[in-house]
C-alpha cells in the first residue's frame, strides 16, 4: 500500500478565511459564534450562529460564477483554490490519475429556498434554469474537477457530519490502493437558512442560548445542543512517492481511517459509544499506535448532552487505561459545528496542532460535567509533543469516522 502525504491544505472558516488566519485564531480561542445576520430571527428561538465573515468570492471567481454558484459551492471552489495553490501541483503531471473526493451533508439549500420562493410568487418560469446544478450536492467535487482538468473519479461524500472526514478518508484508501496519485478532498456547508435553523431548532438539536459565550460549549454542565457554522476545508492528498518526485513541502501524513455505522438510530449516537470506538480503533491500528506515543484528539465534540457523553465512552472504551493520558479539545467551541465542512476543518486543525507541537483549546469549558471527565485542554491552548492526531466525525445516521495523522518522517 502507497503512504498518504498532505501538501496543501485551503480553508474559508468561522475564525478566518486563510490557513494561517485560522490557526492563529484557534490559538488566541476566538469564538466565531455571533448574531444571525443572514435572516431576520425574531421568530426564531435560536439567535445565533457561526457565520462565515468577510468573504469575497470575486476572490476566487469572476463576477458570473459567483452569481451562478450557490454558496456551498463558492466555499469549496475558495477553499480548494488555496490547497491547490499551496500545494504547488499545477500542472497536474497526470490529469487522469488526479482526483476530487468533496462533499456536503446538504448541498445548496440557499438556494432551493431562493427559487422555491419565486415559484410561489411567480410561477414556474421564474425559477433559474441554474437551479439544479446550483443545489446539487456533487457539484462542488465536479466544478473543482473541471477547475482543475481532475479526470480522475470526481466524488462527494455525503455522511451528513461526518462528510468532510469521510472524503478524507476515502481519498486516502483510493490512493493507497493506487488508484490516484493526488485527490483534492474536503467538504463545504453554507446551510445557515431559515429553513435549515427550523429544522434544526424543531428536533432540538440546536443550542438555545443568546450568549455567544455559552452556546458552543462542549463539555460542558450547560451545554444543550450545537451552534450552526459553514465554511469549506480543503486538503490535498498525494501519493508519498509522487510528493517526493516533485520536492513538495510535507504537512502530515495520513495514517489511519476508521469508519463504521452505529445502526442505531437516525440521529442520536449509540449511547455507549462503542461503534465510534471501533472507528477509533481502526485508524489507531493502521497508524501503529502504541502506549509510547503522546496523542490528541480533535473532538466531535459538538456541545449536545447525549453525543459529549458519548464520546468521552468511547474514547475510553478505544484506548483503556491509557484514555486518561490522551490531550483532548473541540474546536467546536470556537467554529461551531460546520456540518459537512467540519471533518476537514478539523483535520487541518490537527495537522497544525502536530506541526506546531501546540493543542488549541476547547473555550468556555468553564463548569465541567462530571460524565466528561477525561483531559479536554480547557480554555487555553497547550504545548504538548503530540506524535499522533485524531480526528472525529459523526454524523446523523450513525456515521462515524476517525482519521489518523503523524508528522512526516
Amino acid at each position: 500500500m502507497d503512504r498518504v502525504v498532505v501538501t496543501g491544505m485551503g480553508i474559508i472558516s468561522p475564525i478566518g478565511n486563510t490557513v494561517v488566519e485560522f490557526w492563529n485564531n484557534l490559538i488566541a480561542g476566538k469564538c466565531g459564534v455571533g448574531p444571525i445576520t443572514k435572516f431576520d430571527t425574531t421568530d426564531y428561538k435560536v439567535r445565533v450562529a457561526a457565520e462565515v465573515k468577510d468573504f469575497d468570492p470575486l476572490n476566487y471567481m469572476d463576477k458570473t460564477e459567483a452569481m451562478r454558484y450557490d454558496p456551498y459551492i463558492k466555499f469549496a471552489l475558495a477553499a480548494a483554490e488555496q490547497a491547490v495553490s499551496d500545494s504547488g501541483i499545477l500542472p497536474l503531471s497526470d490529469p487522469e490519475r488526479t482526483a476530487v473526493y468533496f462533499g456536503s451533508a446538504i448541498g445548496g439549500m440557499d438556494t432551493f429556498m431562493r427559487e422555491h420562493e419565486k415559484l410561489l410568487k411567480n410561477g414556474p418560469r421564474r425559477v433559474s434554469p441554474f437551479f439544479i446544478p446550483m443545489m446539487i450536492a456533487n457539484m462542488a467535487s465536479g466544478l473543482i474537477a473541471i477547475r482543475y482538468n481532475c479526470r480522475g473519479f470526481a466524488m462527494p461524500s455525503v455522511t451528513a457530519c461526518a462528510t468532510g472526514a469521510s472524503a478524507i478518508g476515502e481519498a486516502w484508501e483510493k490512493i493507497r490502493s493506487g488508484s490516484a496519485d493526488v485527490v483534492i478532498a474536503g467538504g463545504s456547508e453554507a446551510a445557515i437558512t431559515r429553513c435549515a435553523v427550523a429544522g434544526f431548532i424543531n428536533m432540538k438539536a440546536l443550542s438555545l442560548s443568546e450568549d455567544p459565550d455559552a452556546a458552543s460549549i462542549p463539555f460542558d454542565s450547560r451545554r444543550d445542543g450545537f451552534v450552526m457554522g459553514e465554511g469549506a476545508g480543503a486538503l490535498v492528498l498525494e501519493r508519498y512517492e509522487h510528493a517526493m518526485e516533485r520536492n513538495a513541502k510535507i504537512y502530515a501524513e495520513i495514517c489511519g481511517y476508521g469508519a463504521t455505522c452505529d445502526a442505531y438510530h437516525l440521529a442520536t449516537p449509540r449511547p455507549d459509544g462503542q461503534e465510534s470506538a471501533r472507528a477509533m480503533k481502526l485508524a489507531l491500528r493502521q497508524a501503529g499506535w502504541t502506549k509510547e506515543d503522546r496523542v490528541y484528539i480533535n473532538a466531535h465534540g459538538t456541545s449536545t448532552p447525549l453525543g459529549d457523553i458519548a464520546e468521552t465512552l468511547a474514547v475510553k472504551e478505544a484506548f483503556g487505561e491509557e484514555a486518561a493520558k490522551v490531550e483532548i479539545s473541540s474546536t467546536k467551541s470556537m467554529t461551531g459545528h460546520m456540518l459537512g465542512a467540519a471533518g476537514a476543518a478539523e483535520a487541518i486543525a490537527s495537522i497544525l496542532a502536530l506541526r506546531n507541537s501546540l493543542i488549541p483549546p476547547t473555550i468556555h469549558l468553564q463548569n465541567p460535567d462530571p460524565a466528561c471527565d477525561l483531559d479536554y485542554v480547557p480554555l487555553e491552548p497547550r504545548k504538548s509533543d503530540i506524535t499522533l492526531a485524531l480526528s472525529n466525525s459523526f454524523g446523523f445516521g450513525g456515521h462515524n469516522v476517525s482519521l489518523a495523522m503523524r508528522n512526516f518522517r
